[in-house]
């Protein structure tokens, strides 16, 4: 692969970034996410290192240069697999490289890689040190506060003390437990109890380390409210996917002063025609972009019309990006 210019991050913009999300955070997705915020840091859904080491498919690397800031998520467990993976990530314009350490999924654990590399903290140190060493991507980690029976209080220090050791400066921390038996993914996402205030005593603790947290975070005045805690950022999920205007409309104003890029739903729908219409033209499915995008009116008059008028169209044959006028058409009727 052809090495591309990166363009480096700025850790501020991981005051507020948006979660890497299995099936949801694609490319389309976050080019969606970034007409509504310039600054918020996203991320990839995760990519398995075997799937881009042994399987080649690089394809899982394509984003549009729009989409920056921009990380790369990555799931595995072998040193050597994640630093090839990584030196991959970097050469296709990543600045960051994200190891997962928090999914807890039956397919991530029997990988032996997501949320029980938490068992193995000195192996997880063993990854990033190869991680570090392969490219100039700057190396981060994503973890929960512990998994099954462990101690939180004592296993997440001892986790953050060893990938900084190597290295690691910049961590976000769900703040669950994830329980590898008995619970679904979906209820290791709202089952296990938040525990905002070992996350923020972890920043007293190593007070040198970025530390940003996740978990449970619904709008921006919770974010505004962990940054004037002290904690470094904050990671929003589903409710920036769900509730993407609500989250991101307004975050370049609140969270890092700086204008915001969009003064209307209306105005990004107009600014996503383009790239539709673009991305058509390259076979993609009209579908598989206005999916991401049926959260854009949430809690609004029309709301369901504009879901409705999308999903129950968009995946038919000779549907364009006129489908959209057609949605907002339908909301204005409906306010």
């Amino acid at each position: 692969m052809l090495e591309k210019p990166v363009k480096k991050g700025d850790i501020h913009n991981s005051r507020l970034s948006v979660a890497p999300m299995m099936d949801w955070t694609d490319r389309h997705c976050r080019y969606f996410h970034r007409l509504m915020s310039a600054r918020a840091l996203l991320y990839t859904e995760m990519v398995t290192a075997p799937a881009l080491v042994r399987g080649g498919a690089l394809h899982l690397l394509q984003h549009d240069p729009d989409e920056h800031p921009v990380a790369l998520q990555l799931g595995g467990s072998d040193p050597v697999e994640l630093a090839q993976a990584t030196r991959l990530g970097w050469q296709a314009g990543y600045p960051e490289v994200n190891l997962n350490c928090g999914c807890p999924s039956d397919r991530v654990q029997s990988g032996s890689f997501g949320a029980v590399l938490m068992e193995r903290p000195e192996h997880v140190a063993e990854i990033c040190a190869a991680m570090i060493a392969a490219s100039p991507a700057e190396v981060t980690v994503k973890c929960r506060i512990g998994v099954d029976d462990q101690n939180p209080a004592q296993i997440l220090p001892r986790f953050l003390s060893a990938i900084r050791a190597v290295g690691v400066l910049r961590v976000t921390i769900h703040a669950r437990k994830a329980w590898l038996q008995g619970l679904s993914p979906k209820e290791n996402r709202d089952i296990p109890p938040l525990d905002y205030t070992l996350v923020a005593a972890m920043k007293t603790d190593f007070p040198d380390m970025h530390i940003s947290v996740n978990g449970g975070v619904e709008d921006l005045d919770a974010a505004q409210g962990f940054l004037a805690q002290g904690l470094d950022g904050v990671m929003v999920g589903r409710a920036a996917y769900h509730r993407p205007w609500d989250i991101l409309a307004q975050a370049d104003s609140r969270i890092f002063g700086q204008p915001d890029p969009a003064h209307s739903r209306a105005e990004v729908v107009a600014r996503m025609l383009p790239y539709i219409d673009a991305q058509m033209g390259q076979g993609v499915r009209l579908a598989q972009i206005t999916r991401h995008m049926l959260g854009l009116f949430a809690g609004q008059p029309g709301a369901r019309h504009w879901r409705r008028v999308l999903s129950e169209n968009a995946h038919r044959p000779g549907m364009g990006p006129e489908l959209l006028q057609q949605a907002l058409d339908a909301v204005a009727q409906a306010a």
